[in-house]
């Protein structure tokens, strides 16, 4: 498809945004600190596969912006966007895979561009807990160890559940 911003795109864009919204208040389960799992990202998949790296990261910008007016925790300038608009926003590099294969969508293609998607989204989170939240881990343990696992426990299981729901909303999209 095009990446220039068009009306349909803008469109499909504020209504991902707004379901990511929607989304990330039902939670699977939430983390003590922060980070839940959630089908939040979903939204956003949907934006970069159907539009591309472009409108991907825009989505994940926007709907990040938009968290800091639902709860944010802000310590830092520099925390505020490693945890809100810039983990979100990376998603939006999964509209860099190509998942179609004349028109029909290949699942493994998808779950690799999820994944790398998601592993930006965690490397983000770890430098900031590593930075900004060393201080919550307990005396003695390694603040790298204690910033992945933490973050891993709720994004692993998030992406493992956005995959499974993204590969049944991208099939019903797949002729639209």
């Amino acid at each position: 498809m095009q990446n220039k911003f068009s009306t349909r795109m803008m469109a499909e864009i504020g209504v991902a945004v707004a379901l990511a919204v929607v989304l990330n208040f039902l939670k699977l389960w939430r983390m003590p600190q922060g980070g839940s799992v959630s089908l939040e990202m979903l939204p956003i998949f949907v934006i970069a596969f159907r539009w591309g790296l472009g409108a991907g990261m825009f989505s994940g910008l926007a709907y990040g912006l938009l968290q800091l007016m639902f709860g944010a925790y802000i310590i830092h300038p520099v925390q505020l966007i490693m945890d809100y608009p810039l983990p979100y926003m990376v998603l939006g590099v999964a509209g860099m895979f190509k998942i179609r294969k004349d028109e029909i969508i290949q699942p493994l293609k998808m779950f690799w561009a999820v994944v790398v998607a998601s592993a930006l989204r965690l490397i983000v989170h770890i430098l900031s807990g590593v930075i900004f939240f060393g201080s919550y881990a307990p005396e003695g343990q390694n603040v790298w160890v204690y910033s992945t696992v933490y973050n891993a426990t709720f994004l692993i299981p998030t992406t493992i559940v956005t995959y499974i729901v993204l590969i049944i909303v991208m099939k019903a999209l797949e002729n639209k």
